[in-house]
Order: structure tokens, then C-alpha cells, then sequence
């Protein structure tokens, strides 16, 4: 079960569900992102939400959940794209002082908004952006449904040094597995019944042992497992892409300035892409434009 989802629906009712840990790839995020503890756990809560939203692309693609702010932690970003690969980064602003109880709320700061992106590789990019108002991501995440879509979606999300664990439930429309009745009892039932679960257990337990354990009464089928890796998508090719985009002129006044050769680092894994001159003029297939 570490780093895995699991999808599942519940037979008899229209409502389906992902439950997901993630350990080593948390970890491998982590060693990319020097971090203090609450951070690190905030930054480990939005990975895991953005596992179990990629889960609900019904294309290829990549789903992004960011959170920007004016407070001690004005960015925090996780990434997953259809085929479960999985980075993140979290800033902490200089000087900052963190409060190892200070809310989400209160470590985005001011003017915090949480944003969800979906980039499919065919089609047009989306993006659905809800203001911070409550303290916790889960909560934050569920008014985002209310609002934005509509759909009657609920999290728990627990996070540790080392594991992250999380639950998301939703109500499928215009199914009709059962009754409208039937349907609004089974998500009230479904939701006290996650209530009931513990870090431990979304951190160690089994996914088939806690289905059960949380909602055998309502006869949870599995769909299917995804395991989730940490894999960043950067490359020497897309370094070289970007300088291109800049133009001749600003990329060799850049390499100028940087003593003949360019840097591009990788703010997610860390990883250093460098370009001289001579590679450079093997991108522009030109020498650099003269200066009159």
C-alpha cells in the first residue's frame, strides 16, 4: 500500500472514493525541500490531495494544487499527472518564523487563494480558484467543490514526517444507483464512518483491511490501484526551450553577466542544467548578434 491509490465506489449507492499513503515519494520530495516540520507536513497534505484529485482526469494530463499567499509560507505547490508521477515544492519566506500550530490560513497569509490547474495534453487549460477562508487544506478543498463544482466532495488528510495518508468521498451525479433518499442516507452514513479514522491507520493500515474496516456496511468495490512515484519533469531539452523563447539578444547579455555560462536550475528537484557558449550558439545555430 505505500505509495498507493486505491479507487473505489460504493455498490449499492452513488458515491465513489480514493484513499491514498505515500512514503517514499513523499520522502524523495522532501530531500528536494529543506523544510521546517509544519512545512514539510502542509506541503506533504497538498501531495497527497493532488493524488486523489488526478484520479477524477478523464484524459492525459496534469493536475496542479497551489496555494500563494503574502504570509511565512507564500507558495506551496503539488503536482500529478495521469500517469502518477508526482513533485512538489513549498516556500517558506526569508526570516520567517513558524508556528508549528499556525494554521493553513495563517501560513499562506493575506490574500491566500487556493487554485486547482488542469493542463490536459490535448485541449484547453483550466483552472478553478477559491479564496483561503477556512484553516485546514481538506476544508479549503471542499469548499472549492461547493463552489466551484458543485459536487458534494469531502477529505480527511493526515501528514507525519514520514507517510502521508488521505480519503476523499464524493457524490456521483445522475448515476441513480439507488433513491435520492437512499443516496442522501448513505452519504451522511458514509461520512460519519470516515470520520471515525485515525492517522495510524491511514498511515500503516492495509487499503483492502481499512475499506473494510471504515465501510463494509456500505459494500465499498475496488476499481483499481495506481502506484504513485516521485518523478520530475524537467529536462536539459525543456532548459533549452526556455532560453530559446527568451530570444538571442537577453540570452547572451544573460551569459555575459554570468562570467560565459548559464544556469537553469530545477526548483523542484533540484537537478542543474548548464549551457556555454558554445551551446548556446548551437541553440540560436548563430553566433551572437553584434553589438554596433
Amino acid at each position: 500500500m505505500s505509495d498507493q491509490l486505491e479507487r473505489f465506489i460504493f455498490s449499492r449507492h452513488d458515491i465513489r472514493g480514493q484513499l491514498v499513503t505515500l512514503t517514499d515519494s513523499y520522502r524523495a520530495v522532501l530531500g528536494n525541500n529543506q523544510l521546517p516540520p509544519p512545512v514539510a507536513r502542509l506541503l506533504g497534505e497538498f501531495l497527497a490531495a493532488a493524488c486523489l484529485l488526478s484520479t477524477t482526469l478523464k484524459f492525459e494530463g496534469l493536475l496542479m494544487l497551489q496555494a500563494r499567499g503574502e504570509g511565512d509560507v507564500p507558495l506551496v505547490l503539488a503536482e500529478c499527472t495521469h500517469h502518477s508521477d508526482l513533485r512538489g515544492i513549498a516556500r517558506v519566506a526569508e526570516g520567517a518564523q513558524i508556528d508549528g500550530d499556525a494554521s493553513l490560513r495563517q501560513l499562506i497569509g493575506n490574500r491566500g487563494a487556493l487554485a486547482i490547474t488542469v493542463e490536459p495534453e490535448q485541449g484547453e487549460r483550466y483552472q478553478g480558484i477559491v479564496p483561503l477562508e477556512k484553516d485546514t487544506l481538506a476544508e479549503c478543498l471542499e469548499d472549492y467543490f461547493t463552489q466551484s463544482e458543485q459536487l458534494a466532495t469531502r477529505f480527511w488528510i493526515e501528514s507525519s514526517p514520514d507517510t502521508v495518508g488521505g480519503i476523499m468521498l464524493q457524490v456521483l451525479p445522475g448515476n441513480n444507483a439507488a433513491s435520492e433518499e437512499e443516496n442522501r442516507d448513505a452519504w451522511e452514513t458514509a461520512q460519519h464512518l470516515a470520520e471515525t479514522v485515525t492517522a495510524e491507520e491511514l498511515h500503516s493500515l492495509p487499503h483492502d483491511q481499512l475499506l473494510h474496516r471504515l465501510f463494509h456496511e456500505l459494500q465499498p468495490a475496488a476499481l483499481g490501484t495506481a502506484n504513485i512515484r516521485f518523478k520530475c519533469s524537467c529536462s536539459r531539452e525543456r532548459s533549452a526551450r526556455a532560453l530559446i523563447a527568451l530570444g538571442p539578444e537577453d540570452v547572451y547579455t544573460l551569459l555575459e553577466q554570468q562570467g560565459g555560462e548559464i544556469t537553469a536550475d530545477c526548483q523542484f528537484c533540484n537537478t542543474q542544467y548548464r549551457f556555454d557558449r558554445g551551446q548556446i550558439e548551437t541553440l540560436f545555430n548563430a553566433p551572437p548578434p553584434t553589438v554596433h
